[in-house]
């Protein structure tokens, strides 16, 4: 009833790996890593949709800022576009005694998954405050 072994032909001593179990830890790790990658690669990418939506709210807040307190349409534009993220497109509008500046970019995508992040400020022009 002896194996060569030594124990019981279906037991096997603590820590020794079966013969058939060799190389699943490398068919795991061939599949893990680039899903590691992918997840990493999301939450980078999240992360710079996140910056260039704050870069937009703050280049409209700019913008409306300069707006309200009447400077020329160019001024308006250069102290948007000087806080907005490259390549951004920047909107005036005036509303009555509201002025409206809205900020849209593009963010790079992988293939077809690219976005459009957006601010917009609204601010009362001054020169309709009556004192």
């Amino acid at each position: 009833m002896c194996s060569s072994d030594g124990g019981a032909p279906g037991l096997r001593a603590r820590g020794t790996p079966r013969a058939h179990d060799a190389g699943f830890v490398t068919a795991e790790t061939a599949v893990v890593i680039p899903v590691l990658v992918a997840v990493v690669a999301a939450l980078i990418w999240g992360l710079m949709a996140v910056c260039a939506r704050i870069e937009c709210v703050d280049a409209a807040r700019a913008g409306a800022r300069a707006a309200a307190r009447s400077e020329p349409r160019a001024a308006v534009i250069s102290a948007a576009r000087s806080a907005a993220p490259r390549g951004a497109r920047i909107a005036l509008a005036r509303e009555g005694a509201l002025v409206r500046v809205r900020v849209a970019a593009e963010l790079p995508g992988v293939w077809r998954l690219t976005a459009q992040v957006t601010g917009e400020a609204v601010a009362l022009a001054e020169e309709t405050v009556r004192r």
